[in-house]
């Protein structure tokens, strides 16, 4: 498939980067949780002083490494910017935009999509947020499973653990949200549909 350009890669990753810290919005605004990185900072902004986008970035950092070394440094690095960017949007986002009334079911629904959509395009072009994304990417790319499916299931590890913390509903409510989030991917991001080339 013909190669986006560099402008086209950088114009993708702000507008993904921006749907990504957009459906952080909803699911911090409602309490909620997701999986991932993603759902561990969201968990852990609850129970700290820290903010999201700090909790977020520093709980991807360590698999940007990862990135570095199974598809090379300039998708380490655009997952890296990436990444940097969702916690900048997501820290100053109350600046633009507020919540008066709150639907936590809508707040799930629109959160996982919109991550989901976010994420999609990063994949497409070179990038991911980190965290197990870069893991999913790495087994996609290896065994040839999904990107959708291998989050599904970590996504529901990460939500089943955090029972420990938050009530049953709300974690109800966060796998609602976490389901929207990987049909998107599951159902637009099938290795025998569309190939990227992370490494170049």
């Amino acid at each position: 498939m013909e190669k986006h350009s560099r402008k086209e890669d950088w114009i993708a990753i702000l507008t993904g980067t921006f749907l990504v810290a957009q459906g952080f919005f909803f699911l911090q605004s409602a309490s909620l949780l997701t999986g991932g990185t993603a759902g561990l900072a969201l968990l852990a902004s609850q129970i700290t002083t820290l903010s999201l986008g700090t909790l977020y970035f520093v709980a991807n950092s360590p698999f940007y490494l990862l990135a570095w070394r199974r598809f090379g440094t300039r998708f380490a690095i655009n997952s890296a910017i990436s990444g940097a960017l969702v916690s900048v949007f997501t820290d100053h986002l109350y600046l633009v935009i507020s919540l008066e009334a709150i639907n936590p079911v809508y707040c799930s629904v629109a959160g996982g999509l919109l991550m989901g959509l976010g994420m999609l395009i990063l994949f497409r072009h070179r990038s991911s947020l980190g965290g197990f994304n870069v893991l999913c990417l790495y087994i996609q790319d290896k065994f040839g499973i999904s990107v959708g499916k291998t989050q599904l299931a970590i996504d529901f590890s990460i939500l089943l653990g955090s029972l420990l913390f938050v009530s049953p509903q709300t974690i109800l409510l966060s796998i609602i949200g976490a389901v929207a989030l990987n049909l998107v991917l599951a159902m637009n991001h099938k290795p025998t549909r569309y190939s990227v080339n992370y490494g170049q």
